[in-house]
């Protein structure tokens, strides 16, 4: 079963329509929520820069059309939620892809990024508004959602999975997030963890990565949040201790001695480029881009005192190892979080519903009396197997809380570490592999050239 959502993306007020693409892009492509961008799939666009060339197709529009519309819509995003427990991660981002592939017919471009952060596996869809031919622009059409989550339940009975049966078209979008028992402090403070992980730069930009993910901000001498299903504003500062404003805060103050990288993309394949059909026009801006990140790269190499090629591959092979082992120690930390927050959970609901379980047993199990208080008496039962798991003598609340904000101010000084090295691992290997494939290129040429050098020696030898 899967709900769906199709959003019109705006700029927002004081933003450039390029900031905004990254930014958007950047939260749905978030390493933590898509098993290190291993369920991320594209059509048409390289995931790395996919911003980019959504903002270059957008220019070529531009000069192809001439038309410039006011509150422009600059991409569309589908949200995309299955029910729990029905469906792998894997097999939600290929039904993501389909969905999007059949819903544009193959006209835009897109990327498809599925989330495994929530109880429910869900996609953000994020395609250009502008066609492939730059020549268009996608029609959202009246009653556009209806027909997005048609295409969706057909899809569904092809997969064999289960769809949302006679549903109002005002209650579909409702539920395309599922009901979560979570507090609504609680789900803010999974967001800020979430948010940390895609290492925001600065806590300006730490705000706004918390705005795109929905959240009203107001902002003062206390800022508070406001989520689509809140009524009121909550402020950071009445968060649990790790995520109030000055915790937060205390995150983004960089050591002067830190080095500071030249920012290196991905360089482009022209030749895959070009068998996709791309243009004269996006082919040169292609090697503009790709002769910039080479000259990058020298920059690059010189700030950080890597002399060869060797050096290179050593520091991107150590920064990547040394990332894993951070994101380890920060997964089982969260692990152990979640742990303690479980264990809470039960406790306190062994307390509430023990007088209910204790007049149970009174009544010698009686099946009449089961029926009346299940639900009581079913969570009751859970506890008390929860606490079975456990060795020794159950800590606690005040034991759990104190034990809870300890391993809570380790993983945040993992965390800075992490977001660090992070970005040092990409660095590294970005310049490597556009080395790598720098020097192939070369070494073709040269090839080629040789090949051309003995032809004409050939054909003079024999003159």
């Amino acid at each position: 079963m899967a709900a769906t959502k199709l959003i019109a993306m705006h700029v927002n007020k004081g933003r450039t329509v390029s900031s905004c693409l990254h930014d958007r892009i950047e939260y749905a492509k978030n390493g933590e929520k898509t098993e290190n961008e291993e369920l991320i799939s594209t059509y048409a666009c390289n995931k790395e820069i996919a911003d980019k060339e959504f903002f270059l197709s957008k220019n070529e529009y531009l000069k192809n059309t001439g038309r410039v519309v006011e509150g422009d819509v600059i991409a569309y995003q589908i949200r995309q939620s299955f029910k729990p427990g029905e469906i792998t991660a894997e097999e939600a981002n290929k039904i993501g892809y389909e969905t999007a592939m059949r819903f544009t017919k193959g006209y835009h471009a897109f990327l498809v990024a599925t989330h495994t952060d929530k109880a429910h596996i869900h996609n953000h869809i994020i395609f250009n508004s502008v066609n492939l031919d730059c020549n268009r622009k996608f029609r959202n059409f009246w009653f556009s959602g209806i027909a997005l989550q048609r295409l969706s339940d057909i899809i569904c009975i092809e997969h064999k999975l289960s769809i949302i049966e006679k549903v109002k078209p005002s209650e579909r979008a409702k539920r395309t997030e599922y009901p979560d028992k979570k507090t609504i402090r609680s789900g803010i403070m999974d967001l800020i963890d979430n948010i940390l992980k895609s290492d925001p730069k600065d806590f300006d930009d730490f705000l706004k990565k918390l705005q795109t993910a929905g959240y009203e901000i107001k902002r003062g001498k206390h800022i508070a949040v406001k989520g689509e299903n809140q009524k009121r504003f909550i402020r950071l500062d009445s968060l649990d201790k790790g995520y109030r404003q000055d915790d937060l805060k205390a995150l983004f103050e960089k050591d002067e001695k830190c080095v500071q990288h030249t920012k290196v993309d991905p360089l482009i394949d022209l030749k895959q480029k070009m068998e996709e059909g791309k243009g004269a026009g996006y082919i040169r801006w292609a090697k503009k881009h790709n002769a910039k990140e080479i000259a990058k790269i020298l920059v690059f190499l010189n700030q950080n005192g890597i002399k060869d090629y060797k050096e290179l591959a050593e520091k991107a092979d150590a920064s990547s190892e040394k990332f894993h082992e951070l994101a380890d120690i920060i997964n089982q930390k969260e692990a152990r979080l979640t742990e303690i927050k479980e264990l809470k959970k039960h406790i306190f609901a062994y307390s509430k519903t023990k007088d209910v379980f204790t007049e149970y047993k009174k009544s010698g199990y009686s099946k009449k009396f089961f029926e009346v208080h299940r639900e009581e008496i079913t969570i009751h039962r859970a506890a008390k197997k929860a606490f079975e798991q456990i060795d020794g003598k159950i800590p606690k609340v005040k034991e759990l809380n104190s034990m809870y904000a300890e391993i809570l101010s380790e993983k945040k000084k993992a965390y800075i570490e992490y977001q660090e090295i992070k970005e040092n691992m990409r660095a590294f290997q970005i310049a490597k592999a556009n080395l790598d494939e720098y020097w192939g290129e070369v070494q073709k040429e040269d090839l080629v050239e040789e090949q051309n050098q003995k032809k004409q020696k050939s054909k003079t030898e024999e003159r």
